[in-house]
């Protein structure tokens, strides 16, 4: 089993886009969607639901007010200042509640339960290529952390169930808790920036964060030639710190034309100059 990390200091710089490319290189791969916040690979593969998980990120205090006698004892230990009174009232300002249970221990009347979040989701199914694993982490939810962790052990099983040997993992932007759990454990991780200078300095800390885990990382430069200069500035530093340029690829609207055709740019056009250069990256990295 090889597992493969593509991540990206930033949004936009077609990190999912060359993900999808990878995955629709041949038959028989997972794809993990490790992107819980803004999940969108499933948009693109129309994946069938063969399983459905409920992921519950957190607990909300909820208070019975026919059983409460207004004692305040729960204001008095919260250390979130998430309990208040109004008019002689305890009110809890579900913003501020972080779900740790302590006002319900407390309570002598019993008065407060906790109600979980469950409207987040992990699902698992197959797509035209393989399997896919993908979470959708409900609006205002949190610990998409935990949620990443879940997919990505969701991919294992289903990769050890129906023996497919290469798992890919699109991570979310960034080098936050998400990153973290998308790469850790993982074989390689491929970094995919711009030729931009912020493209280049979230890069760097992407970089940055891979080498605290001691991962073999390489970078790839999309859209390189809309900002040549800028992508000799990212060669020149990528050579200077031992990184591996695997891929420069160039700006080219079939990228945007085959995702409205609902395909990916190795699928919807194999001859085209990226989706050759993608099959090179990814055979250099299988067979690495």
């Amino acid at each position: 089993m090889k597992q493969i990390a593509i991540i990206s200091g930033k949004g936009g710089t077609g990190k999912s886009s060359i993900s999808a490319g990878f995955a629709t290189l041949n038959w028989d791969v997972i794809i993990a969607d490790c992107d819980v916040d803004a999940a969108n690979l499933y948009l693109l593969f129309s994946p069938s639901v063969e399983e459905e998980q409920i992921y519950v990120a957190a607990h909300k205090a909820v208070i019975d007010y026919n059983i409460c006698t207004g004692c305040g004892l729960c204001a008095e230990y919260c250390r979130f200042d998430a309990i208040s009174y109004d008019k002689k009232k305890v009110i809890i300002s579900e913003v501020s509640c972080d779900g740790c249970f302590l006002c319900s221990h407390v309570c002598p009347e019993n008065a407060i339960r906790m109600i979980p979040n469950d409207k987040s989701r992990l699902y698992s199914g197959s797509f035209r290529f393989g399997k896919m694993v993908y979470g959708k982490l409900a609006p205002g939810e949190e610990n998409s952390g935990k949620l990443v962790n879940m997919v990505r052990q969701k991919s294992i099983e289903v990769s050890e169930k129906n023996n497919i040997e290469n798992i890919i993992l699109d991570g979310p932007p960034g080098i936050g808790c998400p990153v973290i759990s998308t790469i850790t454990g993982t074989d390689m991780v491929i970094i995919v920036t711009e030729p931009t200078i912020t493209g280049l300095s979230d890069m760097q800390r992407a970089v940055e964060t891979v080498k605290k885990f001691d991962l073999p990382a390489s970078v790839i430069i999309n859209k390189s030639d809309l900002n040549p200069g800028m992508s000799s500035v990212i060669q020149k530093w990528c050579h200077d710190n031992n990184i591996k340029v695997a891929g420069i690829l160039p700006f080219d609207k079939k990228m945007v034309e085959s995702m409205v055709q609902g395909k990916s740019i190795t699928e919807f056009e194999p001859e085209n100059p990226i989706s050759i250069q993608l099959k090179e990256i990814w055979n250099s990295i299988i067979n690495d």
